[in-house]
């Protein structure tokens, strides 16, 4: 059986709460969510059985907190996030989406190998992404070029775009 482990790390968007699952092998832990405070969808806290571990989620810290910094454009970790087939099909396309660019949900769909016409089922797994920076779904625009929701907030998103120094269209 795997433990789930987890830290917390300061941030422009306040205390991030990180887990990571352990794998039996006693390899890196794998990075299963990034939580920001208030975030839809996420837990607030750690589970009651999760084990408070910073040294086995340090990788993913130092990574985002050089992302924050500007020095850092992707992400190079061991991920571990649950989810259906389906979202975890979309949140892999997410990591294709180049830094500083952005597409629509309905490129995002195309990207996943999706119909055009499961753009809401996109959307869906857009918004439940557990990795939130990791897998940049703040890089996803609506069909006009609009900051549609996030998570964590619009102003988040557009901080998060703003940062990256672009919202051309990919």
């Amino acid at each position: 059986m795997s433990t789930t482990v987890f830290t917390f790390m300061e941030s422009p968007f306040g205390r991030l709460m990180l887990s990571g699952v352990l794998p039996e092998d006693g390899g890196p832990a794998g990075l299963a969510t990034v939580t920001a405070p208030g975030q839809k969808y996420a837990l607030a806290e750690p589970a009651d059985d999760w084990v408070h571990d910073p040294d086995a989620l340090a990788a993913p810290a130092t990574q985002l907190t050089e992302y924050f910094a500007g020095e850092r454009t992707t992400f190079e970790l061991p991920l571990a996030p649950g989810g259906t087939d389906f979202r975890k099909r979309v949140w892999e396309a997410l990591d294709r989406i180049p830094y500083g660019e952005t597409i629509t949900y309905g490129q995002l769909a195309d990207l996943a190998g999706e119909s055009p016409r499961a753009v809401r089922a996109v959307g869906g797994a857009v918004g439940a992404n557990p990795l939130l920076i990791v897998r940049p779904c703040h890089r996803v625009l609506g069909a006009n070029g609009a900051l549609t929701g996030f998570a964590a907030g619009v102003d988040r998103k557009r901080w998060l775009l703003d940062l990256e120094g672009g919202t051309s269209l990919f």
